[in-house]
């Protein structure tokens, strides 16, 4: 099944730091654990019973929920590494089969091993024939993210060997099952949401090919695989793979630590990653765009989005965690004007606003200095459009993309030995005890 491994360093702890009540004049030591890279993390883990209090942290984003070998953000710099390598070489050196080889088992592969790992995902790539009916089930007008929650969350019911996550061997049958299958399940949705006849698999095709291939092709003539399409793809696929202990990860992680099987923690992520504030930001961009029109009415957007009052944003600008150039964003740029380069699509008023919107937002005063650059999600919609992907497919397509990175989060969960079940705490500002009323008397 491949190598267990990385050089993953456990935390250490390197001093301790005083926390201080004035009102009480109480103190308690709290040991400070040193990260690989990054910021250091207080242990509260005796906060509450040294203080009889907890920490406020909404939307947790000074709150380390877990320790991690996978993925390191340094939002400020600007960078994105995956076990020690930066996205960028990954992105322009590799592709997707082998960054998925290092995410789940945490070094890069050998030849031999990378042969063996790309032959085990692609023939786990179909689906149970029986699945084709609960496809049926759904209305064709489903949205294709509707119907991802819903057969992922199913698999559990056609693949009983693998849901047992305290045999090692299943679960690694379970996060192959994830990876292979995503992309079948994700081109299933698109082909009943437009009424067109599922396509099986390709096992001479690599990962991306064949998706595109699933997705576009039709019974009725010849599919012949763009390589510049394909090379987007998974460079695509790359660049969405992981990213740390965001909003559909820790929903993962979350529904994983009690004890729930991979598939079902998977379409729990799926779920949250259908929210408009995370996976459908690209979708978003698109909305932005057409809003706009015409690459004259730039000037007059531009100053509505320095406008404070009013609602109208930059979508695809900025990013909550990097505060500097998305590294993303570099790479996708480059495949961006490669694949409207291929497919002559670059005069298409859509796609010529969004390259004048670029050309203009990077040179204006007021988005540089604020540090508002396009990021990944701006570039990976202008891609999937030119593609011929609808937007209602853009968030399936980084479903596709983060499973590897889901499945490589829970594994590395489940085999951690401090786990124990998430439970959030909370500040409770609701009525004080009272007395039950009865109705008559109320």
């Amino acid at each position: 099944m491949g190598k267990a491994g990385g050089t993953a360093k456990k935390a250490e702890t390197e001093h301790t730091v005083t926390l201080t009540d004035n009102a009480t004049g109480k103190s308690v030591d709290l040991p400070v654990h040193a990260a690989t890279e990054g910021p250091s993390v207080i242990d509260i883990r005796t906060l509450y019973k040294e203080t009889g209090m907890f920490t406020y942290d909404p939307g947790f984003t000074s709150t380390g929920s877990c320790e991690s070998a996978l993925t390191f953000i340094d939002g400020d710099e600007g960078v994105l590494l995956h076990r020690g390598y930066s996205i960028e070489e990954l992105a322009e050196q590799s592709d997707f089969m082998e960054v998925s080889y290092l995410l789940v088992f945490g070094d890069l592969p050998n030849k031999e091993e990378k042969a063996k790992f790309v032959h085990d995902i692609t023939y786990h790539s179909m689906v149970h024939e029986q699945m084709l009916n609960f496809f049926r089930g759904f209305r064709r007008d489903a949205h294709p993210m509707a119907i991802m929650v819903g057969v992922v969350g199913a698999l559990s019911s056609f693949y009983h060997d693998s849901t047992d996550i305290n045999d090692e061997r299943q679960r690694m049958i379970a996060s192959y099952r994830m990876i292979a299958k995503m992309p079948t399940i994700a081109a299933m949705a698109y082909k009943y949401s437009v009424g067109q006849p599922f396509i099986y698999p390709s096992n001479e095709l690599d990962y991306a090919g064949n998706f595109l291939r699933m997705t576009f092709a039709v019974p009725a003539e010849d599919y012949e695989v763009n390589p510049i399409l394909a090379r987007a793809m998974d460079r695509i696929l790359i660049l969405h793979a992981d990213h740390e202990q965001n909003a559909s990860t820790s929903t993962v992680r979350l529904a994983g630590s009690s004890g729930a099987n991979p598939f079902a923690c998977i379409a729990a992520g799926i779920a949250s990653l259908w929210g408009p504030a995370h996976g459908g930001a690209n979708e978003a961009v698109l909305n932005m765009l057409e809003e706009i029109g015409h690459k004259d009415n730039i000037p007059e957007y531009l100053k509505r989005a320095k406008d404070k009052d009013d609602p109208f944003r930059l979508m695809g600008f900025g990013h909550r965690v990097y505060k500097n150039y998305d590294p993303r964003a570099a790479v996708l740029r480059e495949s961006a004007h490669e694949v409207l380069e291929e497919l002559g699509v670059k005069d298409t008023p859509l796609l010529e606003l969004a390259m004048e919107l670029e050309k203009i937002a990077l040179e204006d005063a007021y988005f540089v200095e604020k540090k508002l650059f396009p990021n990944v999600d701006f570039y990976s919609g202008i891609i999937l459009q030119a593609m011929g992907f609808p937007k209602s497919m853009f968030t399936v397509l980084f479903a596709v993309a983060r499973t590897v990175g889901w499945i490589s989060q829970w594994k590395e969960m489940i085999e951690d030995p401090v786990l124990k079940i998430g439970r959030p705490r909370q500040l409770y500002t609701g009525p004080e005890r009272r007395k039950y009323v009865p109705l008559d008397k109320r």
